[in-house]
């Protein structure tokens, strides 16, 4: 079996890691279809209530492995191909049900600033850099970095990076938005955890649902994203979840309205 990327599974946390540090964990042929099958796989578990996408090595991901590509003598076909191979895998994580944290390190290029973004939440290390560079090599933005970019960042944002040199650093990332929280960079690894296990130790299946109404809301109509909601939120009114939730949440209101019942009536 191919460990190009790693899946580990515990009490529920699915982690992915992706697994070619000696090439930044840039993707070729074999771990565009491991990205595709594994996302299948943790998406469709009921099981696994939330993910970590981290990275092996000194870089997040340096995209795809134009270099292993140009030298194996693909064609154009064939490229087109493979980025459709881990554009499923993009798409699959995106609008499924499961919350997924990145953890993320060193340099982030290319697609792989597509891949991070299939991330609801990012923590970035303080050092970690951000770049296109498609441009540079006469590429065109793949791993819906295209979409993903200017729906985190802005346009104008996204432009700037993808038509000009421009890197950015962990703090600008998170003044535009491209990341959630930057921490020190031994801490990105317990933070990440922390945030998918605060997801899991909650209520874990509507910390899901609104992950999915939001991201696969993007691309629909308005009137089709409220149908949507109103199905989502009338299925989990009905879960004996939300039941025992809602009825803890009643408790503790009376509760505070007995303690201070000059706030009740002021």
């Amino acid at each position: 079996m191919s460990d190009s990327i790693l899946l580990s599974v515990d009490a529920g946390l699915a982690r992915l890691t992706l697994n070619r540090p000696a090439m930044l964990n840039a993707m070729d042929f074999e771990m565009a279809g491991r990205w595709r099958d594994l996302a299948r796989v943790v998406t469709s578990d009921p099981a696994i209530g939330a993910v970590i996408l981290d990275a092996a090595g000194p870089a997040f991901c340096a995209g795809g492995d134009v270099i292993a590509m140009a030298g194996s003598g693909a064609t154009g076909a064939e490229v087109a191909a493979t980025a459709g191979v881990i554009h499923d895998g993009i798409r699959t994580l995106v609008t499924s049900d499961k919350p997924i944290v990145a953890a993320v390190q060193g340099a982030v290029a290319g697609g792989g600033l597509g891949l991070m973004l299939t991330a609801d939440h990012i923590v970035a290390a303080g050092t970690a850099r951000f770049v296109s560079k498609y441009a540079n090599i006469g590429l065109t933005p793949d791993l819906g970095v295209s979409t993903l970019l200017p729906a985190a960042i802005g346009q104008r944002r996204a432009l700037r990076l993808l038509l000009t040199d421009t890197t950015i650093d962990a703090d600008t990332a998170l003044d535009w938005g491209l990341v959630s929280e930057v921490v020190e960079p031994d801490q990105v690894a317990a933070r990440a955890e922390e945030v998918a296990r605060f997801w899991l130790a909650g209520a874990t299946a509507a910390f899901g649902q609104a992950k999915r109404l939001v991201r696969t809301g993007a691309g629909r109509a308005l009137e089709e994203n409220l149908a949507d909601e109103a199905r989502t939120i009338g299925a989990a009114f009905d879960t004996p979840e939300a039941a025992a939730r809602i009825r803890a949440f009643a408790a503790a209101s009376a509760r505070r309205n007995a303690e201070h019942p000059e706030k009740e009536n002021p």
